[in-house]
């Protein structure tokens, strides 16, 4: 296994780029932001006459992209053209060449996004109730993983390329993440940011919170009343240190260190003291090696709801002691709206740029000191100061909790040395699929062949049936969609599998990183559909907060009591698969000493009248496959602290890998060179050759134009037929993000029936050409494997 080093990699940041309400550059937005410009306006983009508010930050001068992501498509995706068009200024900053500067494999993608390309379902489902068949194309827009592929083939970058969805805290949960896969070596650059576009659905959901304002949000001032909407993109390149100095690339700051965590409070409001947020920051100090006193100026999450500012007022406190009184506090939604998703990435380019230009950006509007609120909130314009670092903060539904820390070059604050390495192993199950609850009953099916769905008007769908009264109670449930009861479920059976739930500590330090990539399309369905056909009106404030990504992530955190770092992963098919390789980079660097790591999926009708229409799945081809709900739950664990627990270990995860294949929307690879290069590193980090592999669990799940190119890759890297291949998706279904949780509840029990008991690959693809590999060892290579 790959060592870690006693030093991490320094990590900077080359260039920025951004569109947003203050215009087509990054420059255009901190001219604004500096100057106190407030760009709210009355939006035109959107029906504005049922909502709170007619006001939103709107981007107004559009730059379309020189990529052409949908050829022959009648229409585009906001949210992916704003994203390519900051992407493309970011990229042109940083000076460096994908290919000659730096191997296109080893640049990778972190994107985050709240709302996704949902504006684009919009549309197609305005369209369905007019009588109209809109084009297929328009629903390959709509999930998160979609504009992350846009920007990877956009640029050729062929490395590890991630979707992130923590509803407002989503670009910034993008930006942790990436900085993790530099400093594990899986990247030499990464292409990070956010981007969300205006839709009806978020206009209705806030005004049914009554969350937004009649005016510009004036957050942190006494007469503030609500938030205000924002749409843009923000997008950075980042570099290690190194990589840096060999190329010449600028370096307009660098990116310390990060801070994530569960509020486990509630689906939309913070924590009322801002105890997971000041977690939060205060794990961003210590890993990027700053006191409260290097801090002098913190970019608030600053929303204008009475709740939130207050709320994070008191963590900055808790985290700053008395070295809160002297620290700047501002927020660049006063001047822009919430950019949701983009938020991050957009408020930490101008925290950056403050740097640059030793200049604290202000609140505008600001009136009157709220007494609960307190601090310094820079009011007027921008005031120049001297600032060595600077946090980022931003929070989202469901209690996500992220701070940045940045700092300028040479400033001050230096991780410390690295925790030492420690094998990651899985310590507990939850299993929910259509063959029944338990990962016995699984095996069982699997290895009887018996082929799980039925089908269900032109799709074979494999469906779930569970107890979920184990999501907690009647009560508790009436807040809960499918995804949320099977994520609490199967979640709690894995911690009792892994002999934690009942120890409060250990679970109050567990995290929570979840995998889906069709999410909450049940809750989003609920909600969309009766807003577009009767208006805002008919918009259900019960609903909305679970339409976020995360909400099944939140509701883990609320109905087990789990606080440590916390995250969404949204690669599409391979998302479980994205999760596992996150959760593993966090545990190797010491981030958490536990996290769980479920991985759900649930089939909505909407969701599956999109299925139906995308050509691939209603081929003849498509009749051999299987669409499947599921909910699968892993626990991984720093093997000393499962040994200090005396806990059950089950397999070892020694190593993962993640290659892009940089072809577009929907489209892969046919020679499979993806799935190789992915198969290839995730070997290199575990330290094994090809010959050391008994079997590969494939992602193989019927689509010969899928199944095809991985086939051709296995050859080639191991010898045709001359490793045992499994492909339990023909037998079970594809159960979309959970497929690597599958294979690997199976590859552990494929060992305990008798198989060879060596090391494994397992495979997972999104439908995009992005391809994750992870190599699983059976337990024990010391230490004492469970029973069943």
């Amino acid at each position: 296994m790959t060592d870690v080093s006693d030093q991490p990699v320094g990590v900077v940041i080359a260039s920025v780029g951004a569109i947003t309400p203050h215009g087509g550059s990054a420059e255009a937005l901190w001219d604004g932001v500096r100057a106190g410009r407030v760009a709210i306006s009355p939006v035109r983009g959107l029906p504005m006459g049922e909502y709170q508010t007619t006001l939103g930050g709107e981007v107004t001068e559009p730059r379309p992209p020189g990529y052409d992501y949908a050829p022959g498509c009648d229409t585009r995706d906001p949210s992916v053209d704003f994203a390519l068009a900051a992407a493309e200024e970011a990229m042109a900053g940083s000076g460096l060449r994908v290919g000659a500067d730096i191997p296109a494999e080893r640049w990778g993608i972190a994107y985050g996004t709240c709302h996704a390309g949902w504006r684009s379902a919009e549309l197609a489902l305005h369209e369905v109730r007019e009588g109209g068949t809109p084009d297929w194309r328009r629903y390959t827009f709509v999930p998160p993983q979609a504009g992350a592929e846009a920007l990877s083939a956009a640029f050729g970058l062929k490395g590890p390329v991630l979707s992130v969805n923590t509803a407002c805290a989503s670009s910034a949960h993008a930006l942790a993440h990436a900085l993790d896969v530099i400093r594990a070596g899986r990247a030499d650059a990464m292409l990070v940011g956010g981007s969300d576009a205006f839709t009806e659905s978020a206009f209705a959901g806030f005004s049914s919170l009554w969350s937004l304002s009649e005016r510009p949000a004036a957050p942190y001032s006494k007469d503030r009343s609500g938030l205000t909407l924002g749409e843009g993109s923000g997008m950075l390149v980042l570099l290690s240190r190194e990589t840096a100095e060999r190329t010449g690339a600028p370096v307009v700051a660098e990116m310390l260190g990060y801070g994530l965590s569960a509020d486990g409070h509630h689906e939309t409001a913070p924590h009322p003291e801002g105890e997971g947020a000041a977690r939060a920051m205060r794990s961003a100090l210590s890993v990027s090696g700053l006191t409260p006193d290097d801090v002098r100026y913190v970019n608030g999450h600053g929303t204008g709801t009475p709740k939130n500012d207050v709320a994070e007022s008191l963590a900055v406190r808790a985290a700053l002691g008395d070295s809160a009184e002297k620290t700047a506090l501002s927020s660049t939604k006063s001047m822009i709206g919430h950019l949701l998703g983009a938020a991050g990435a957009v408020e930490g380019i101008v925290t950056i740029l403050a740097l640059r230009d030793q200049v604290a950006p202000p609140t505008a509007s600001f009136t009157e000191v709220d007494p609960q609120c307190g601090l310094d909130p820079v009011a007027g314009a921008g005031r120049p100061m001297v600032l060595d670092t600077a946090l980022s903060n931003n929070f989202g539904f469901a209690g996500a909790n992220a701070t940045v820390a940045f700092a300028r070059p040479g400033g001050p604050g230096a991780p410390p040395p690295a925790v030492g390495p420690d094998e990651v192993v899985v310590t507990g199950f939850g299993v929910i699929t259509s063959a029944g609850e338990g990962a016995e009953a699984l095996w069982e099916a699997y290895a009887a062949g018996r082929r799980q769905g039925a089908w269900e008007d032109g799709l074979h769908l494999a469906r779930v049936e569970f107890d979920r009264s184990a999501a907690g109670s009647a009560r508790a449930r009436r807040r809960m969609d499918t995804i949320s009861q099977l994520a609490v479920a199967v979640s709690r059976a894995a911690l009792d599998s892994a002999g934690a739930v009942d120890d409060e500590d250990a679970v109050a330090a567990t995290g929570v990183v979840l995998g889906t990539g069709i999410g909450p399309m049940e809750s989003a369905e609920r909600f969309t559909v009766p807003v577009l056909s009767s208006g805002a009106r008919a918009a259900n404030p019960a609903v909305f907060p679970a339409t976020v990504f995360n909400g099944a992530a939140g509701q883990v955190a609320m109905a087990l009591g789990t606080k440590g770092p916390t995250s969404t992963l949204t690669s599409g098919h391979a998302a479980g698969a994205a999760a596992l390789g996150v959760a593993f980079d966090m545990l190797r660097a010491g981030r958490a000493e536990r996290l769980l790591v479920p991985a759900v999926e649930a089939l909505s009708p909407a969701m599956l009248d999109a299925y139906r229409g995308i050509p691939l799945f209603g081929s003849a081809a498509g009749r051999r496959y299987t669409l499947a709900e599921a909910g699968i739950a892993l626990v991984l664990e720093r093997r000393s602290s499962a040994e200090r627990r005396g806990a059950p270990v089950h397999a070892v995860v020694l190593g993962h890998g993640t290659a892009s294949d940089a072809c577009g929307i929907g489209r892969w690879d046919p020679s499979g060179d993806g799935v190789e290069r992915a198969m290839r590193e995730a070997l290199r980090g575990a330290g094994l050759r090809p010959d050391d592999i008994s079997a590969v669990w494939a992602n193989a799940a019927g689509i010969a134009t899928a199944d095809r190119p991985e086939q051709a890759a296995v050859d080639r890297l191991f010898g045709e037929g001359r490793v045992r291949i499994e492909a339990p998706k023909r037998v079970l279904g594809e159960p979309v993000g959970a497929g690597a949780h599958l294979s690997a509840v199976l590859a552990v029990g494929a060992w305990r029936d008798g198989a060879a008991r060596g090391p494994v690959i397992v495979n997972s693809a999104s439908l995009g050409g992005t391809h994750t590999s992870l190599v699983l060892s059976p337990a024990p290579l010391h230490g004492t494997e469970s029973g069943r």
